[in-house]
């Protein structure tokens, strides 16, 4: 209709023209049925073949990709995602970035790009300063040589309170306020002890040197626990020789000039600098950031950077990216023709619509969170007897922890990524609804039909794909489940084109509930003949589909609930 009013014609009249032209092509009439005429003001409803549909079926069971087929041109993509600043423990606040980072590389690597993840941490900031001071003027070193993580994580809240808090807060703390008390300019102590650091300080460095391998240890814990694994993890430190380089160049091209005894960038259409130096000689993010997007460019040639970052930092990376489009660095011409995305997300919220905390106050720590996802899990997992039959406490443990981290990581994923949403474990752990634990469930109710029938799924797979006549789809349910099943390839490029995976969460929901009323309603190990074949067929592929879906979002399936 839109292209009728453009062209002037009766929207009727050119349905009319287009169906003539479909119905005389045989590679429509080759998988559609013919079209009859236009509908109302010019609609055009097209079906699909039942025997077009079950080839597509057959071919699918017999497809490791399940039909999906590789990109004929596949980019380079490189992923910057999760990036905590290793001297404070993963809080909350982490979950959106490293999850919906985590599930867009597999699902692009699934399509056939190219995929770099880079976990960009943050190394060599002013909270290392903190941890340095702290270890200085009030470490316990019994505790250090029994969990030299804990100690560091104890001095890095301790000073933080020091420098931050507000007398009220210190008022809570003694051992805080008589700290601060002693030290009434431990905030300037910090940034000096950080630039020594950062002027390479002998002492500092050695500090520092010791202390990485302790906090990179703690955080690849957490990531083993979620299924997290990142091709590179080039921290602010190993960008930190380029950064000098990085202001004189934008200085010599005249982006970049003094203001105030600082060096910032000055572009048209923002009302303030991007500032790349300060007046003390310290550099800030953006310094960093365009030093790591130029040595990517050079060094991985990307088509695309995807940053996947909350929204909170839209400005700075705009004002980046501009910047870097404008920079006539030795990568300038691969920077000109790369695409450079901030995949915004929204903030994670508590039942009372405010940013999600302990009781306390104090911002949630991920492991915290992940734990108690997983006591919660293995409470579900132990109820009813028939959970209990068959598994024993080391299968049950390690379903409550696939089910537990999948309700975290789905409740994440099922959002739309731009909004907020409302942290609930009573919600993200149901049986029924949109959740990771009511797919796991149907992942294992699928699979489970040939278990008990005693179905050879790999010889079926195999039967089916040398004959795809064995497949004949009679009952409307099974080609409505038949048409949702073979969706996958378009859902991942859906997901591609807006960076959505809620859109895969929401199709994966609509599977299992057209499999649920398919099985409802027909029989399947009852059925006979080319019939039994057809549906133990869509029941297998089903199954696949959905492990597949939820294993590209990163949530493990368990083979038994």
């Amino acid at each position: 209709m839109p292209l009728a009013k453009r062209l002037r014609v009766k929207p009727r009249d050119l349905a009319e023209k287009l169906i003539a032209r479909l119905n005389d092509s045989p590679d429509f009439t080759a998988v559609f049925e013919p079209i009859e005429g236009p509908v109302g003001p010019g609609f055009v409803n097209v079906r699909v073949r039942d025997d077009a549909l079950a080839r597509g079926v057959a071919a699918a069971c017999g497809d490791a990709r399940l039909g999906v087929l590789p990109l004929a041109q596949p980019e380079t993509i490189v992923l910057d995602y999760s990036s905590p600043n290793v001297a404070k423990p993963m809080h909350v606040g982490h979950i959106r970035s490293t999850v919906i980072g985590d599930a867009l590389a597999r699902i692009l690597r699934f399509r056939g790009h190219r995929v770099i993840t880079d976990n960009h941490l943050g190394d060599w900031g002013t909270q290392f300063g903190m941890i340095l001071w702290g270890w200085k003027h009030c470490r316990e070193d019994a505790a250090y040589a029994a969990d030299p993580t804990a100690e560091l994580g104890r001095l890095y809240r301790l000073v933080r309170k020091v420098v931050d808090a507000k007398p009220e807060e210190l008022a809570a703390d003694p051992v805080a306020k008589e700290l601060a008390a002693a030290h009434p300019e431990a905030g300037r102590e910090v940034l000096l002890e950080t630039a020594k650091l950062h002027e390479g300080d002998a002492e500092n460095r050695k500090l520092w040197e010791e202390f990485m391998p302790v906090c990179r240890q703690e955080i690849e814990r957490i990531y083993q626990r979620l299924d997290i694994e990142f091709d590179h993890t080039l921290g602010e430190s190993f960008f930190q020789p380029l950064l000098h380089g990085v202001v004189e160049d934008l200085q010599a091209s005249g982006l970049a000039r003094e203001s105030r005894g600082a060096i910032g960038v000055f572009l048209d259409g923002q009302e303030t600098p991007l500032l790349i130096r300060k007046a003390d000689g310290a550099f800030l993010y953006a310094t960093t950031d365009l030093a790591t997007i130029a040595w990517r460019a050079e060094h991985w040639r990307p088509d695309r950077i995807l940053y996947i970052v909350d929204h909170r930092q839209s400005q700075h990376f705009q004002q980046v990216f501009a910047t870097a489009r404008s920079w006539g660095c030795r990568a300038a011409k691969q920077l000109a023709a790369m695409e450079l995305v901030h995949i915004a997300f929204g903030t994670v919220l508590g039942e009372d619509g405010k940013p999600f905390k302990t009781r306390a106050g104090d911002t949630v720590g991920l492991e915290a969170l992940l734990d108690e996802g997983v006591e919660r899990a293995a409470a579900i997992v132990g109820e009813g007897e028939h959970a209990r039959q068959g598994m024993d406490e080391a299968q049950r443990k390690a379903v409550a922890e696939a089910v537990g981290i999948g309700a975290i990581k789905y409740a994440d994923l099922s959002q739309n990524r731009t909004t907020d949403y409302v942290f609930s474990f009573d919600k993200m752990l149901e049986l029924k609804g949109n959740t990771a634990a009511y797919m796991q469930y149907a992942v294992a109710r699928v699979e489970g039909i040939a278990g008990r029938g005693g179905i050879d799924r790999e010889a079926l797979r195999q039967q089916v794909a040398a004959d795809p006549t064995a497949v004949e789809l009679v009952d409307p349910r099974e080609r409505r489940l038949a048409l949702n099943v073979l969706r996958l390839a378009a859902v991942l490029e859906d997901v591609e084109s807006d960076y959505r995976p809620n859109v895969l969460t929401a199709w994966l929901f609509e599977l299992a509930g057209s499999f649920s009323s398919f099985y409802d309603a027909l029989p399947v190990l009852k059925a006979e003949g080319r019939q039994r074949t057809t549906r133990l067929a869509l029941a297998d592929l089903t199954g696949r589909t959905l492990r597949q879906g939820l294993e590209l979002l990163g949530i493990r399936v368990p083979k038994q609930m």
